[in-house]
């Protein structure tokens, strides 16, 4: 398993991160989800993901007050709606994110999904910020393929630093096409839900495999994310607890047993699916 992936152009980050889809949108939780990212950060958990859309920017709003002293040990992404995404839109968007999260810039910024808007306004609105200096590197978000191809045909498309999308192993589909032309141009995936909001059958192989290694079977799906480099994975912890456990599936090696049990209980595409989203 990678502990760290390098980004095209050569920034490093880690192979694990921090999702916080749904974080800080309770005040009762709020403790417990600062402590939970905090601890992430001094576990090595550093490049910390969030969205504009996330509780309509309640998300930026909370990482602004968690990150509170931290901001230069992270590698912050967020995302900009699709609806917000023309070459001024997405300028306006990215300003509003950055006030809400309390730093002049973002470490990565993405294109939540495909939207109405021509991937070129998109483009230089993107390289824009990037001139400016309030975003160092710029992505996508839920392309799949023929997205990610058009992409790299647009002027300019060839800056994309990564595509983030669904992958765990209940969905395999990315495998089929999407993660091999990622590979051909050396780009990472970077995978939300790792674990399907935790939603994976435990009982049966996840189990079985995680008792030989003394761990969680949650913990063994996330190392089977991280088992290929080039692969980044962003779970969610809202608790301390939780982050530690998912720190800890960076040191789950699965071996050719393990990895062929796996794909016989969770088999991989055959053929070519459409990419799904949650």
């Amino acid at each position: 398993m990678m502990s760290s992936v390098v980004l095209p152009g050569g920034t490093r980050v880690p192979a694990l991160g921090i999702g916080t889809w749904m974080m800080g949108e309770r005040a009762g939780a709020r403790k417990a989800e600062t402590e939970s990212v905090r601890l992430g950060i001094e576990l090595g958990l550093t490049l910390v993901d969030t969205a504009e859309m996330y509780g309509e920017g309640a998300c930026e709003s909370f990482l602004g007050e968690a990150l509170a002293g931290l901001r230069d040990k992270v590698f912050l992404v967020s995302k900009v709606y699709p609806h917000n995404a023309s070459r001024a839109g997405v300028v306006a968007a990215c300003e509003r994110s950055l006030k809400r999260l309390k730093t002049d810039h973002l470490d990565l910024y993405l294109l939540h999904w495909r939207g109405g808007v021509p991937l070129a306004e998109t483009l230089a609105g993107f390289e824009q910020l990037r001139r400016q200096g309030k975003i160092g590197h710029w992505g996508v978000s839920n392309f799949d393929t023929d997205d990610m191809v058009e992409l790299s045909e647009t002027p300019g498309g060839e800056g994309c630093a990564t595509n983030q999308v669904l992958y765990n192993l209940t969905r395999r589909g990315p495998e089929f096409d999407l993660l091999p032309w990622l590979g051909q141009h050396d780009m990472p995936l970077m995978a939300y839900s790792p674990i399907e909001q935790g939603r994976i059958k435990t009982r049966g192989v996840l189990g079985d495999i995680a008792a030989k290694h003394g761990a969680k079977p949650f913990q063994i799906a996330l190392a089977w994310v991280l088992r290929k480099p080039g692969n980044i994975a962003i779970p969610k912890a809202s608790d301390p607890e939780h982050m530690r456990e998912n720190a800890r599936a960076r040191d789950i090696r699965l071996d050719a047993d393990d990895l062929a049990a796996l794909d016989a209980a969770f088999p991989p595409p055959s053929r070519k699916r459409a990419l799904e989203m949650l």
